[in-house]
This record gives C-alpha cells, structure tokens and sequence, in this order.
C-alpha cells in the first residue's frame, strides 16, 4: 500500500514539510513526486491531481486524491490507526488537533512576515509586533502541551504526533530569522533541528540553487545552526 505524495521545493515549502513528515516519521509508505513551485510549471504538474491546486497533495493507493495537510492526516490516521499520528491519550488527542487547528489556520503575521527558509540564517531581522503577537500565542500552545503532556518525551505530546509536524516550519522560521523565544522554546526548536528526518529534508532542499533566491532579504546572514 504506496501513496503517491506531491510536494514542493523542500528549502521553502513549509505545508510541503508537513505533508511529508506525516508519511516519513510515521513509516508510511510514499513515492514522493517534486512540483515545480518556483519553476513556473506548477498548475502544468498539479493538473492531473484537479481540483488540487496546492502542495501537498497526496493519492491513495486507491487512487483518491487528497488535497490539504488537516484532511491528509485526519485521512492517514483513519487508514493507519496503529501508526500513532495523533495521541492515544483523548485528552492529549483533543489538545493536539487544537493545536493544529490553530496552525492551520492562524498565524497569518508570522506566515507573512517570514516564509520559510532553510538556507541561511539572517541576523538582523526585526519582528513586527504582530509577529511577537503570533510567537506568544504559539508558546502559549506548546507549554499547555508540554506542561500537561511532554513529560515522556522531547514533542509536544512526549511522542511524535501530527501537531509536532504541523510546527516544524515555525521551529524552522525561528531559527531561519533568529526570533526571540524562551528557553523552553527554543529547546522544543532544537528538537526539531536535531530530529534525522528534519535533517533529511533540509539537505535534499540544499541540492537545489535558486537565481533568484525565493524571499531573499537584503539582511546580513550566518549559517544554519548546527551540524552541516
């Protein structure tokens, strides 16, 4: 039982990364298909998976397309109960589709203001306010799962869960554009950084260069924290 997973640029499409770490952290077997986001043929490539029209979108061995990250994992938890997407706590289940929810649908400043990148590091970025706005709810958010439920493990929930993948892209633009976070922030951040299939997906963006750059900022720059 393959699925067919279509994603985009891995160094820049942050609802990409949620897709595919549904199906990577969770052994859920993928082939995986490259959309030309900043190509100009991605409505050429999206057009057999109609009326998809945005990475990533996934096709069951069935066939049936599914478009949108909420609907992929609340559809891979149905078909795969055992694989552990979600909670088995119903308490901690409850909160971790609220937390998803939340990023699903919220969070438009820190969205706007800092796209997603994984190539670099600026040094100078200076945050609206509204984006410290979005930063405070989101650590509101992780506290009230780590308080309530961290403590088996170094996710939101202890183990791995669909909410963990849902904000691997917030750890990536806090550490993209070095945003001021707490400690118990920031280490949840470094979980993400350190996590192999995190990894995995920043190197396979890295093989690709961009001329222009995709949301390139006239800012100073340093590497990407950690290990190359």
């Amino acid at each position: 039982m393959t699925y067919d997973l279509y994603i985009g640029d891995q160094s820049f499409s942050s609802w990409s990364l949620r897709g595919w770490l549904m199906f990577e952290k969770f052994g859920i077997p993928y082939t995986q298909h490259m959309i030309g986001l900043y190509s100009g043929t991605m409505a050429q490539d999206m057009a057999p998976l109609a009326p998809a029209r945005l990475v990533p979108t996934m096709k069951t061995p069935e066939g049936l397309v599914i478009g949108e990250t909420l609907a992929m994992a609340e559809t891979l938890a149905e078909r795969h109960p055992d694989a552990g997407l979600w909670p088995a706590d119903p308490v901690a289940r409850a909160q971790a589709r609220w937390l998803v929810s939340e990023m699903h649908a919220g969070f438009s400043a820190l969205r706007g203001d800092c796209p997603m990148q994984l190539l670099h590091q600026y040094t100078d970025f200076k945050p609206s306010d509204a984006v410290l706005a979005d930063l405070a709810r989101i650590e509101t958010l992780w506290s009230m799962a780590r308080d309530g439920f961290g403590a088996s493990g170094p996710w939101l929930f202890g183990d791995y869960s669909v909410a963990d993948a849902f904000y691997a892209p917030v750890a990536a633009r806090i550490t993209g554009y070095d945003l001021p976070v707490s400690d118990a922030a920031r280490a949840y951040v470094q979980v993400h950084l350190d996590d192999p299939a995190f990894r995995r997906w920043r190197a396979e963006g890295l093989k690709k260069t961009y001329d222009p750059v995709p949301y390139a900022r006239d800012l100073a720059t340093r590497p990407w924290p950690g290990d190359a």
